[in-house]
């Protein structure tokens, strides 16, 4: 009986483990069932422990599933140092849910001046928001003229929805250093896209790329005791399914444009999917991350009651290096924690030379 049970886990183990690979356009339960992944892993290492002190070789079953697995260890839990101010192209990333997250009990319009205060104060050179939200109507609520015309940033704000000269809501990159083209890669008309912004740095460019890709749009207050998740699983699992196909589309279109892409990328935002997930592995595949470089911790980056998520994302193209990479969990102003990390680099960023010189 335990050899069939640790063979079946075994099994189990080797179909998820290569099912972050699999599309969810062609499978779309793909994606859920990888939300597994880390559990099983814990199950393969107390039947390893267990298989050993009972001193049966049928305990190699159990690590070589370890080993297959090791890589979602190295994508959930890192010990890298902390760098203290390293010198360096410095990002941040942050879905400020649209300036407006407030708990109970709190003053909103004390909320978005706090928020906009930390957003001014933070030294990044670049800071990339999605869910932003720009009232020109309102000074209080003008983000882009205190966050931009007020501090010297240039920046590049792509209209989701809304009026451009009044009230809207879109995705916004700030920069110290010039943009020199910009750009939307896609956008589906609610919160959700990609742009981004070609930014001149020194005698070197960049191009950023600032993601939101399609939201899982799970009430976590449903999900927050057994009664409310006998009601909503099987509407929670459909949404599953709908965002893990809808980010696999908008992954592809993501993808070639990078491809075409004649400078260094560096991908920032909200994915909306976990590290265990087809969207995450393909990036990887192509583009290096900078929690599993230069991270410490799980670097959660969800603020409610699924606390342990990690959804928000640095990737860069490996021609760069990163210096630190940081979740700032002190900052609780949105339903995502602002990540950010520092790039440094030797040889030239762009991939074609171009025609300016």
């Amino acid at each position: 009986m335990l050899r069939f049970l640790t063979g079946i886990i075994f099994c189990i183990s080797l179909i998820l483990f290569f099912s972050v690979y699999i599309s969810p356009e062609f499978f779309p339960y793909a994606g859920i069932l990888t939300l597994l992944i880390p559990p099983l892993i814990l199950v393969n290492a107390l039947i390893f422990v267990l298989l050993v002190l009972a001193k049966r070789r049928l305990a190699l079953l159990p690590l070589l599933a370890i080993i297959l697995g090791w890589r979602f260890i190295g994508v959930t839990f890192q010990l890298h140092p902390h760098a203290e101010n390293p010198e360096g192209l410095s990002i941040l990333s942050y879905n400020v849910h649209l300036l407006s997250y407030t708990k109970k009990g709190e003053d909103p319009n004390a909320v978005t001046q706090n928020i906009i205060k930390w957003l001014k104060d933070n030294p990044s050179d670049i800071k990339c928001f999605q869910e932003f939200y720009q009232d020109y109507t309102t000074p209080s609520q003008n983000a882009i003229k205190a966050l931009a015309t007020d501090t010297g940033y240039e920046y590049s704000y792509q209209v989701i929805v809304g009026n451009p000269t009044k009230r809207s809501y879109g995705m916004v990159i700030f920069s110290k250093y010039p943009i020199i083209n910009e750009g939307k890669v896609f956008d589906t008309k609610q919160t959700n896209g990609v742009i981004y912004a070609d930014i001149k740095v020194d005698k070197d460019t960049v191009r950023i790329y600032n993601a939101h890709l399609e939201s899982m749009s799970i009430s976590s207050e449903g999900l927050s005791n057994l009664d409310g998740i006998k009601e909503n699983y099987r509407e929670t699992l459909g949404k599953l399914k709908r965002g893990q196909v809808s980010r696999a589309a908008q992954l592809s279109i993501l993808q070639e444009h990078m491809g075409n892409s004649p400078y260094a990328n560096i991908l920032v935002g909200d994915f909306n999917d976990v590290p265990y997930s087809y969207t995450y592995f393909s990036l990887r595949k192509i583009m290096k991350n900078a929690f599993e470089t230069a991270g410490r911790g799980f670097g959660f980056t969800y603020n409610k009651i699924l606390f342990f998520l990690r959804i928000d994302n640095i990737f860069y193209d490996d021609i760069l290096q990163v210096e630190r990479f940081k979740t700032h969990k002190e900052v609780d102003y949105s339903d995502h924690y602002p990540i950010s990390a520092t790039f440094t680099w030797e040889k030239p960023l762009r991939k074609i030379v171009a025609e300016e010189e």
